[in-house]
Parts: C-alpha cells; structure tokens; sequence
C-alpha cells in the first residue's frame, strides 16, 4: 500500500475490498471534514445514514490528538480520531488508498497511526520574490496531503515587507514594491492574510509568520528611515546578499515599531508562534544584539505568542516557552546551537543540507543553491531527527524552508519542492524504525502520476522508479 508518510501500524486484510460506488454517503462528526472528504471523494455527505459507505467518527478511545484509526472492511470504511485533525489526517491516508477511475475498489485494511512530531511544517519565502495568495492556497493544499500541519510565512526581508500594517502604512507602499531583479513586488492586504490563515486552518495548517528582526530589514528601514542608524533612507534593495541591514537598537522609535508590527500580525494570526527570526545580523554588534533581543522577545510575550527565532537567538537570554529553529549542517552545532540547549530551549529542526527546498538536486538543477550541497530526495530522507542534536534536547518538530532568490514562479516551488517535501513528511510523522529508503522509493513512484493529474510540476529524480 502506497501511502505517505508510512503509518505507525498497518495491517493489510487480504481478500477484502470495498467498493466506492458513485451513490456512496459519506457521514462525519466533524462537518468541515465531512465536507472535505466529501468533494475530494465526490461522494455525497448526509446527517444521517443507516450503512455510510464512509463513516468520520470522533471518540475518546483514540489515544492522541492527531492520532486515527483506520478500516476498511467488506461492508464500508470507518475512520476514527479524537480530534478533527486526526479525521483529517485518516481522510488524506484514505484518499491514498483509493484507486482513480472506476470501480474504486479499496483494498481492506487496518491502521493505527500517530505523529513523530507535533511540529510538521514547511517554510515559504514571499518576501525575495513575492507569491499572490492563489499561490500560497495551492501550496497550503498540496502539503497539507502530506500531514504537514505548519506553514511558515517568511514575510519581510531586505527586498521586500509583505504583510500591511495599519498603523505603518509605507510598509506595503513602500516596503513591498520591489524584489529581488525586476518585478513590482508586491503586499498581502489584511483581508488577504486572514484568507490564507482560514484556508489553512480548515486544513489543520498553522501559519507562522516572520518578521525577520534586527537584520534583513532594508524593506523597514526604506520605509521608515528613522529605524536606521543615521536617520538616512537606504536603497532600495534588489540584491540576494545578506548580513548588511539593522535597525537602530538603542531608539525607543525602532521597539514603538516592533510593538506596532507584532500588535497586528499577532492579532491577525490565531496560531500560537510569532518568527522574530534574528539570523544574519551581522551588521548589528553582538552587544546591540542582545538588548535588542532582550526587548524583543517579551513585546511579542505580551502580544501573546511564543517566540521563534533562528538559532542565532541562542545566544540571547531565553523567554519561557521559545522555539529556535536550526538550520545548520550535520551535527557540527555553532556557539548559538550549544547556548541554546544549555538554556533548555526548544527546538524545530531544519539542518540546511538535509531540508532546505532551495537547494539544488544535482549540478544540471536549473535553479537553486549549492552552498549547503546538492540535496536529493534519499538525502532529504536518510537521517534521523533524533540524532541531530545532543540526547536530551528538546525536539518539537522539523521544517522544510524553500528560499526564494531563484525561485520566480509556482513551476519554480513545484520543482523544489517536490517530491522532496514528501520525505521530510515521512521524517517528520513516521516512527524512525517504521521507516525505510527502498519502501519509500516505491511507495513515492505512484505518488508521480497523481501529482502530474494536478498539475503539480514535480522533480523526475532518477532515483525514484516513477509508476
């Protein structure tokens, strides 16, 4: 059976089918999944059914939250959970298992199934080249397939700020009017970001949302010079080079700003995290840093969300509850990694030369990196998250970033991030002992045809023995 990521358990029945013939009810607990199901299996969903071909079922004997169970059996399908999440996740394991065209013959089977990790996500960046939000739907769609259960929203650089906020309405006119090379940029209005944030949600994705602070700001200082050092308005900046922007840390203007900023996005965003980011800031001396940090963190506390940052934020004094994302290679961790972990910080994993979507597949890749190696998808599959960082540290999660200096199109994010994005999944959801690399080659290949009948301009890598 070709599912992705692999369950915990799985028991196939042999001999039994179950046939989703064109009639078929669908009945649900949970009416947002119902409807899900409904239009993705293009059955027909009811209040009430003496025999539903499909039956969504919320109950306390399912240990987990975004834990399901599954059956299918001769007289129907039954799916399981606690929680709508794990309804959910039961009908993407469903909708693997049932054959396109007709008759839709689902093999019979049962699964018992849980996350690894609580913390499943993937990053886009809007802000090097800016994405509309038909785009970030899309990816919202395309990821959620694969458990992925976190999007996070790499919304400000130096090229551009792409997020409006009311009360600093240059950020959006100014700030978000360029990229990087040519192009007019571009901003998500508020009601724009609030729809990319119920698609998600609807979806069981949580939207993280950067604000990258104190360097790879040129976008906020364009837009408000009085951040700046010297009081003086920089270029505008089209470039991909980093490390060259700060704010100003020692005027009270620069944190009124930050408390503006994280006011509104915290209010627009009903996820628990808020990204201050933190990494490349190398025109910012490491004292500035530090105060900066130390009046940072507690404005996005107050505004009620929980501190993430790259783990350049390790060396900074901890707040209760931060998450630092590492996106360093191997396990060779830097002075930030290790004062982290003696902070007893939590942390999303994202080693740079096992996840990062911007990486090349091969030297012929037509776009992409190299600086963290050429990443195939057995590279972003062969590793064990849980033996990253030293024993004992706290892991709540993986993510897959995709950095967009060279990427321009939604052609471009397919090519990247697929099929790559399926094995951090498989890394992310399954349990290590469950996973194995010439299982999921073979199980990924028949995932090549359903991509394609998507529209989904996925990578061919040769490794990967395509149906």
């Amino acid at each position: 059976m070709h599912v992705v990521p692999v369950p915990a358990h799985l028991a196939p029945a042999p001999g039994i089918t179950f046939v989703l013939a064109p009639d078929a009810a669908i009945r649900s607990d949970a009416a947002g999944v119902g409807a899900y199901a409904a239009a993705a299996l293009g059955l027909s969903l009811v209040a009430d059914h003496p025999a539903p071909a499909v039956a969504l079922l919320l109950t306390d004997r399912v240990d987990g939250d975004e834990a399901y169970e599954l059956e299918v059996a001769a007289d129907g399908i039954v799916i399981r959970a606690r929680t709508d999440a794990g309804l959910f996740y039961g009908v993407q394991t469903l909708l693997q298992l049932t054959p396109a065209g007709e008759p839709r013959a689902v093999a019979g089977v049962r699964i018992v199934d849980a996350p690894r990790f609580a913390y499943r996500g993937a990053m886009l960046d809007v802000a090097r080249h800016f994405f509309g939000v038909d785009v970030v739907l899309r990816f919202i769609d395309e990821i959620s397939r694969y458990k992925i259960n976190v999007l996070h929203l790499h919304l400000t650089d130096d090229q551009g700020w792409r997020i409006a906020i009311g009360t600093r309405p240059e950020l959006a006119r100014v700030g978000g009017a360029a990229q990087v090379g040519a192009g007019a940029g571009g901003c998500f209005s508020q009601d724009e970001y609030a729809r990319i944030v119920a698609h998600a949600a609807a979806r069981h994705v949580t939207i993280v949302p950067e604000i990258d602070m104190p360097g790879h700001t040129n976008a906020a200082l364009v837009s408000y010079p009085e951040l700046t050092v010297d009081g003086a308005a920089p270029a505008v900046y089209t470039g991909v080079d980093v490390g060259f922007s700060t704010f100003a840390v020692h005027r009270e203007a620069t944190y009124e700003f930050v408390r503006d900023v994280v006011a509104e996005v915290a209010a627009l965003t009903p996820g628990p995290y808020l990204h201050i980011g933190g990494d490349e800031a190398q025109s910012t001396p490491t004292e500035d840093y530090l105060t900066f940090m130390r009046r940072v963190q507690p404005i996005v506390a107050a505004a009620g969300k929980t501190v993430v940052g790259w783990h350049q934020i390790g060396a900074a004094e901890r707040i209760a509850g931060r998450i630092v994302q590492y996106w360093g290679r191997g396990t060779e961790l830097d002075e930030d990694t290790h004062a982290a972990l003696a902070q007893g910080d939590r942390f999303v994993l994202s080693p740079a030369d096992r996840v990062y979507l911007d990486m090349k597949y091969a030297e012929d890749t037509p776009i992409g990196h190299d600086w963290a190696g050429y990443i195939t998808t057995r590279t972003a599959y062969a590793w064990d998250p849980g033996a990253l960082l030293p024993a004992g540290a706290d892991v709540v999660g993986i993510e897959a970033p995709l950095w967009t200096e060279f990427v321009t199109t939604a052609a471009d994010i397919d090519l990247l991030v697929f099929p790559r994005l399926a094995a951090v999944a498989e890394v992310a959801w399954s349990p290590q002992e469950a996973r194995d690399w010439q299982s999921f080659r073979d199980r990924l290949a028949t995932h090549g045809p359903q991509w394609t009948a998507r529209g989904v301009r996925f990578h061919p890598d040769p490794e990967i023995p395509w149906a």
